[in-house]
């Protein structure tokens, strides 16, 4: 059988019960180590709180050697850990294919992920649109796939979630090229850098998707103890220091509810100018009004 286990956010203490004790029954257990990580422990104290020995299974091992991590598991359980729910990630439904055509069993044990605990930033959750990532943009590489995305959810009034980028055990251009296993340190996008390369594909477009006065909510460290939500608007973001990983950056719909209001501006380092931006934002892809019905008098 193979297990997929959420590990939720930050503490080695934040697996669930049912997913500790079958943890403890498996044969192997891998931990996956590069769409995320766990903010407050590591592989070591994973092991010491488990009492197992923990693999960590990098992009190489998950995406190409999917076999290893299945082997034998038609007859033995293998554990599959996953920093947040398993199915936040959508590599890992590769994962679960590969085990299906093996005829493997598989069983997920959820846990709470940032797609659900970012209801902390005070936005309702059935108010956010489409999910999307920002990667880290290179001198000659600026992607802006996410950008459509972010338009599309901003017309229809809804919030944006935006993952920001993480570099683990990753290689330059240089040594890939000439075959040499020497990575870089880890990277973590930054709020500050997030808030300066949306403004940067913004200018590009000039779409109106967003601007200088949208307003948005930084999220850092979620789920831990040093949690720290600042809402203001994208301009104020580019200055903000947000401190260690991992953030994520949310740009708000132009219909925002009033309890949302009140919830958010108690984040703002400047009140007034926030709720200032969100009523000017309202009008932004705002539906005209049709006029009323004209009174037909013919009788």
């Amino acid at each position: 059988m193979l297990y997929l286990i959420g590990l939720g956010l930050s503490h080695e203490t934040d697996i669930t019960v049912r997913g500790l004790e079958v943890v403890k029954q498996c044969k192997r257990v891998y931990l996956e180590a590069y769409t995320s990580i766990l903010m407050t422990a590591d592989k070591e104290s994973l092991e010491k709180f488990y009492g197992r020995e923990v693999i960590l299974a990098d992009r190489e091992l998950v995406e190409s050697g999917s076999d290893t991590i299945l082997e034998n598991a038609q007859e033995d359980d293998v554990a599959f850990l996953v920093v947040g729910d398993p199915f936040g990630a959508t590599t890992h439904t590769d994962l679960v294919l590969r085990a299906r055509e093996l005829g493997i069993k598989y069983t997920t044990i959820h846990n709470a992920s940032v797609m659900n605990a970012v209801g902390a930033c005070g936005l309702q959750l059935y108010n956010f649109g489409q999910t999307v990532s920002l990667v880290f943009f290179t001198d000659n590489w600026k992607p802006d796939s996410f950008y459509d995305k972010v338009l599309e959810n901003r017309k229809l009034g809804l919030h944006t979630l935006l993952l920001l980028d993480i570099k683990v055990k990753e290689q330059s251009i240089e040594n890939m090229a000439r075959g040499r296993l020497i990575y870089e340190p880890p990277r973590y996008m930054s709020i500050e850098t997030a808030a300066s390369q949306l403004l940067e594909i913004e200018e590009i477009r000039g779409e109106n998707c967003y601007g200088p006065n949208t307003p948005c909510i930084a999220v850092s460290r979620l789920g831990s103890p040093a949690q720290t939500i600042r809402s203001g608007v994208l301009e104020e973001m580019v200055e903000y220091e947000s401190g260690a990983p991992l953030h994520s950056l949310v740009i708000l719909g132009n219909q925002v509810h009033d309890l949302e209001t009140d919830f958010i501006v108690e984040f703002a380092e400047n009140k007034d100018r926030l709720r200032a931006a969100i009523k000017e934002d309202a009008q932004n892809f705002a539906k005209p009004v049709p006029p009323p019905p004209e009174d037909d008098f013919s009788d």
